[in-house]
């Protein structure tokens, strides 16, 4: 008889709790990508403690549960479906635009919601998903900020170097199409290869088309290639962009010759946006190391999810995918907006320049405070630093 009491109150105890609501994602633990998606699951694993040390979500504890696909995009979508099948009501995308591509594609068969934190690429909403909503900036958004400089400072041609790869040629083609939108006199893009070290020939073409404005979307070592090419040839640029010049990688390479030139960054832990400070911080005290790029994206997913179902009040798909179409929030990466594709409309990777060996934000506004945009000095005419 006590038996039996007992084991009715320990069940009714039991249903009284509530249940977990579980979000479910796949990251890369193995293979090519795991060392990336390491801190793409640090910054998951710190939304989770945060939200379920404030009293869960809508009263229940997070229950983040992961999947590996073994760093293969084609063993994502299956990933999903065992995530789906086995209980989740919500869905982080993983590490990659081809790896998403693949997961959104089984969101969407579910009918379950997906936050897009790490498929940037255009494709991944080219079909106007209806379950996907993306938490970080497309590449297309990679040109807006030194477009902006340079119509700011009333440059009227723009020559656009992308290196032959998917991402890049994604954001040079649209910092082409947006150049031209803006109006400017003259715009040209050229794709190049890996295999080129020497630029005098796309360094010619600028010259033949009077560019005022050199934007390049490529590597570390293709920008220090370009700055070699440059200074031996004496071409002096009114305003020199580089995707990848903030990479510690490109100032070893080319030292003191990496001032003044543009870059971009899409997180840094000095960065004024909401939050940042907080999160880093906490980051910090868990990892042992700064945030990234990847560790904010994940959090920002969280955070955007956490705050669509709050406001949606369930996880049920149809009430948090009307939510989420609708909400615009300010986020560690930025303003979080979406259009009617669920791609995403309000963030963009901030511009940073060099000045005397350190990457500052010039851009945007905002985040610049009273940093202005230092003009590009000709070769011949700067000092030594010391």
């Amino acid at each position: 008889m006590l038996c039996a009491a007992l084991c009715v109150t320990l069940s009714a105890l039991a249903a009284a709790q509530p249940q977990p609501l579980v979000v479910g994602a796949v990251i890369s633990q193995s293979g090519m990508h795991a060392a990336a998606a390491a801190e793409y699951q640090n910054g998951l694993v710190l939304w989770r403690d945060e939200v379920n040390e404030a009293g869960g979500l809508l009263g229940r504890p997070i229950e983040l549960r992961v999947l590996d696909d073994g760093s293969e995009a084609v063993r994502t979508g299956a990933a999903y479906a065992e995530l789906i099948a086995g209980g989740a009501e919500a869905l982080i995308g993983p590490y990659g635009s081809a790896a998403t591509l693949t997961g959104a594609a089984e969101a969407e068969r579910a009918r379950r919601v997906m936050l897009n934190a790490a498929g940037l690429s255009s494709q991944v909403h080219k079909r106007s998903p209806r379950y996907v909503f993306q938490t970080s900036a497309p590449y297309s958004a990679y040109a807006e900020g030194p477009l902006a400089l340079a119509r700011e400072a009333q440059l009227d041609s723009i020559f656009i170097l992308a290196r032959d790869d998917a991402a890049s040629r994604e954001m040079g083609e649209a910092a082409q199409a947006q150049a031209r939108a803006l109006g400017l006199r003259s715009v040209e893009l050229e794709i190049y290869s890996g295999a080129i070290v020497d630029f005098l020939p796309q360094l010619y073409k600028a010259m033949a088309i009077q560019a005022q404005g050199w934007l390049a979307f490529g590597e570390a070592r293709d920008t220090a290639d370009m700055v070699k090419t440059m200074k031996r040839q004496g071409y002096v640029p009114k305003l020199f962009y580089a995707r990848s010049s903030t990479d510690p990688r490109f100032i070893a390479l080319v030292g003191q010759d990496a001032e003044y030139i543009l870059g971009t960054r899409e997180y840094d832990v000095r960065f004024p946006s909401a939050g940042n400070a907080a999160f880093a911080q906490a980051y910090r005290a868990k990892w042992g190391a700064d945030p990234g790029a990847l560790g904010a994206a994940a959090y920002a997913a969280g955070t955007v999810l956490a705050e669509g179902v709050r406001r949606a009040g369930a996880t049920e798909p149809q009430k948090l995918r009307a939510a989420l179409a609708q909400l615009q929030m300010e986020t560690v990466l930025g303003r979080y907006r979406v259009d009617a594709t669920g791609a995403q409309a309000g963030m963009k990777p901030a511009v940073l320049q060099i000045v005397k060996g350190h990457a500052l934000a010039v851009w945007p506004a905002a985040w610049a405070g009273e940093r202005a945009l230092a003009p590009f000095v000709g070769w011949a005419d700067r000092q030594l630093l010391r």
